[in-house]
């Protein structure tokens, strides 16, 4: 895991992501760097836009909170607790894409 955090650290500082720098960050945070990881690391994120991915792979917070908690105002007994269930439904189905999205671009 520490070979993505290096990258998305090259990324978010705007350096390239290379092998040499991604080297350089493990070293600096005292990770052995395997020469392998690095290769298939930097293979693997050739081409990608990561800044698309990640915005694909945030989940709004302040949406799905707001909806279930008007579903209950709006709805009565037994109707708001089913309405609130199937939006926390939906959130956990978003999250598993989400994250399985994002693990494909790591892969």
């Amino acid at each position: 895991m520490e070979y993505v955090y290096a990258a998305l650290l090259l990324h978010a500082a705007g350096k390239e992501i290379n092998e040499e720098n991604l080297r350089k960050v493990l070293e600096a945070a005292g990770v052995t760097p395997d020469e392998a990881r690095i290769k298939a690391l930097v293979a693997a994120l050739e081409g990608v836009n990561i800044d698309e991915v990640i915005q694909k792979a945030a989940m709004p917070v302040a949406a799905p909170v707001a909806v279930a908690a008007a579903a209950p105002a709006a709805a009565s007994g037994g109707a708001a607790e089913a309405a609130k269930e199937e939006e926390e439904k939906k959130e956990e189905v978003n999250e598993e894409e989400a994250l399985a999205g994002l693990g494909a671009l790591f892969g």
